[in-house]
């Protein structure tokens, strides 16, 4: 089957998005290609893409660094990177531990996390911890290179904020670990080899100065909705009480009573996964809070 008429490998973004106007709307950005060539392998009659343009070589969308206070991404950076990176172990954990349980090791080597936003799957795991990160893209939108919070990439269920035969997602960035912060990330799924989750969790939390109260929180669990989207009523529960389980016992009861996790024949019952979700934030919880008073 042939996938693609022409291969393009431009080296800047200038010649990607000319390359992208160039084919109007005919062309496609492509990185990994764990999902665009996937499915359009189990496509029957599918036509092949007039160009595919391939960003891996553009430096802007890759590397893994921080300047002043902010940490930055690659969109183009593939998921085995960002599991060994010694700056995120040390300023995002959550984002390796959610990167480190994508697919198995073969689609970690080329898979990329602007990939796994840029599709808009609510069940990204790379994406689930850039949620709870407060993180923000940088994109080329309708011709304009602009910063846009993580939420708002997101239209629906593979429906995203950005056209991939038009737009470029650049990279991301956001705030390095601050004093009594602490983030982790967990994930309930099928034998890895299958890869979808059942439910992912991340979480981040800062403690005050002792170490014993919330002073905030942000938490995801997904698929929960079309999009992924922090848990609001859960985390204004945890600001001011104290960082000790009675306390997650609390912000868990605010989340169920918020979530709304349907059956799927692909992952479990609503029920089933009402109960892993508990598991998750009780685990995520605890695991940041340790991380936090490191």
């Amino acid at each position: 089957m042939k996938l693609w008429n022409h291969y393009f490998t431009p080296t800047q973004l200038d010649e990607a998005s000319r390359l992208l106007a160039q084919y109007a709307g005919n062309a496609r950005v492509i990185a990994g290609g764990t999902d665009l060539l996937v499915d359009a392998r189990a496509e029957e009659n599918h036509a092949p893409f007039e160009a595919l343009v391939d960003i891996t070589g553009i430096p802007e969308m890759q590397g893994i660094y921080q300047e002043g206070d902010q940490v930055y991404v690659g969109a183009g950076v593939p998921h085995t990177h960002i599991v060994k990176s010694k700056l995120l172990r040390q300023e995002a954990i959550c984002l390796v531990e959610g990167c480190g349980v994508i697919g198995g090791p073969q689609v970690r080597n080329v898979a990329t996390l602007g990939g796994n936003v840029a599709h808009a799957l609510p069940a990204g795991d790379g994406t689930t911890a850039l949620v709870v990160l407060d993180a923000e893209t940088e994109v080329i939108y309708d011709g304009e290179r602009k910063w846009v919070p993580i939420a708002e990439m997101f239209r629906g269920p593979a429906q995203s904020l950005l056209d991939s035969s038009r737009d470029l997602l650049i990279r991301f960035r956001f705030p390095k670990r601050g004093g009594g912060e602490g983030t982790a990330f967990e994930r309930i799924m099928r034998p890895q080899g299958v890869a979808l989750p059942v439910l992912s969790c991340a979480v981040w939390v800062k403690l005050n100065d002792r170490g014993d109260q919330f002073v905030q929180i942000r938490a995801c669990v997904a698929p929960a909705g079309p999009v992924p989207a922090r848990l609001e009523a859960a985390e204004a529960v945890a600001v001011g009480q104290p960082a000790d389980p009675e306390t997650f016992e609390k912000i868990i009861e605010a989340a169920l009573s918020t979530l709304k996790l349907r059956t799927s024949k692909y992952r479990a019952t609503a029920e089933y996964r009402e109960e892993l979700a508990a598991v998750l934030l009780r685990r995520t919880l605890t695991n940041a809070v340790e991380r936090a008073r490191e």
